[in-house]
């Protein structure tokens, strides 16, 4: 076996280390969105028994508060464990998110069920974002975006098999036993992780007092609100799939899943060429996927009373989204100069910003009584608003390019 045979096999192993992982953190994001109806019945009963929208739209906090968790600690916890070999940082957030997600299993109260979805929030962007590093160190130059796709990949399978058959398994046995699985696929990942992502020398330089000099970056800010508001089109839909599904289109609960299944491979696919489009060109990919995202919310609220074209709009909705992240991903990485770890890590941080922004306005106009398709118009202005952003983000970047140009 020659040297090359080794390495490819070695960084094989590497990646499908971190994948696992991801496919948990795609289970613990995401499957709670297909559940909410039976959390809500069994967590919130008086309040279930007198609005079941309401109780619905109180049940989304836990969406909310899990994104919360990401944004708090992505930049904290990616700033504070720059100096630290990574392989180890790795292993301690994996090992993180196991007990985390095994107190969602256990705790018996909405209120420390809540609790436990912000801790589990935690340790996510920091794992996708220094995993993104191992990756694309694992991949070798001219390959970032496809490394940072390949980690991503995990978790839009997640959304193919793990969070369909959790939802399905939640339904059957209790929406409880979907988080038992999540637990013991962390603990799969934290074993994996242990044997076979290499050893780095971390970099004793790098303090979270450098990483955070990141923010004066204005690049980084505009690179982060167009994915926080952009990409807050997305979860405002999908945080609300299960009553698009069953209250809208009149489908029964099991057709959750199976629409479930198909945003999944429509997300594994845009995964993929999403890489493939950012690694050829970073600008027009974010463009014109926000441009894209917008037209297909629109397509998803008109066919919404109709499961079949509906189904399909979800397919391609997923495909889009999906395309956006490692575009996003690279792009920060690229505009934040050294800073790499914590730059990794703020694109998840700045995607779970839209999470919760997406699931509380998308919870505010259900709770107003403008019905279950207005999270997704909510989509549409969101995406909107996060064109308009990449738009100026890319101009000013080409007029300050343009500058350097000239004084050289």
């Amino acid at each position: 076996m020659t040297s090359s045979t080794r390495s490819r096999g070695a960084a094989t192993w590497t990646l499908l280390s971190l994948a696992i992982g991801s496919f948990g953190i795609g289970m613990t994001e995401f499957v709670v969105m297909g559940l909410l109806p039976d959390i809500a019945r069994d967590l919130l009963p008086h309040v279930w028994a007198a609005s079941p929208e309401r109780a619905i739209s109180q049940s989304g906090w836990l969406i909310t508060l899990y994104a919360f968790g990401v944004v708090i600690g992505a930049p904290t916890i990616a700033g504070s464990v720059a100096k630290y070999p990574r392989h180890r940082v790795m292993v301690v957030l994996a090992l993180a998110l196991t007990v985390f997600n095994a107190l969602t299993f256990l705790l018996p109260s909405f209120e420390l069920v809540a609790l436990s979805r912000l801790l589990a929030g935690l340790p996510h962007g920091a794992f996708f974002g220094i995993g993104a590093l191992v990756a694309a160190d694992a991949m070798g130059p001219g390959n970032r975006a496809k490394g940072a796709a390949f980690v991503l990949t995990g978790l839009t399978v997640a959304n193919v098999v793990g969070v369909p058959a959790g939802t399905f398994l939640g339904q059957q046995l209790g929406w409880r036993a979907a988080f038992l699985v999540v637990a013991g696929v962390f603990a799969l990942a934290t074993g994996m992780i242990a044997m076979f992502v290499p050893a780095r020398p971390g970099d004793a330089g790098r303090t979270l007092r450098a990483e955070l000099k990141v923010f004066r970056i204005g690049q980084v800010w505009m690179t982060l609100a167009t994915g926080a508001i952009g990409f807050g089109g997305f979860f405002a839909v999908y945080s609300y799939i299960a009553p698009l599904v069953t209250e809208v289109a009149g489908s029964p609960a099991a057709a959750v899943p199976v629409v479930m299944v198909v945003m999944g491979v429509g997300m594994t696919l845009g995964n993929v060429v999403g890489g493939h489009l950012a690694d050829l060109h970073i600008e027009r990919t974010l463009v014109g996927g926000l441009v894209a995202l917008i037209a297909m919310q629109v397509l998803m609220a008109l066919s919404a009373p109709w499961i079949f074209a509906f189904a399909a709009t979800v397919f391609l909705f997923g495909a889009i989204s999906s395309a956006i992240v490692p575009t996003i991903q690279v792009r920060l990485m690229d505009v934040a100069g050294d800073n790499q770890s914590i730059a990794a890590a703020l694109n998840h941080s700045a995607l779970n910003t839209g999470n919760a922004l997406g699931a509380f306005l998308g919870g505010a106009v259900i709770a107003g009584g403008f019905g279950y398709v207005a999270p997704v118009w909510v989509g549409v202005a969101l995406a909107v608003a996060g064109l308009v952003l990449a738009v100026v983000s890319v101009a000013g970047q080409r007029r300050g390019t343009q500058r350097l140009a000239e004084v050289v």
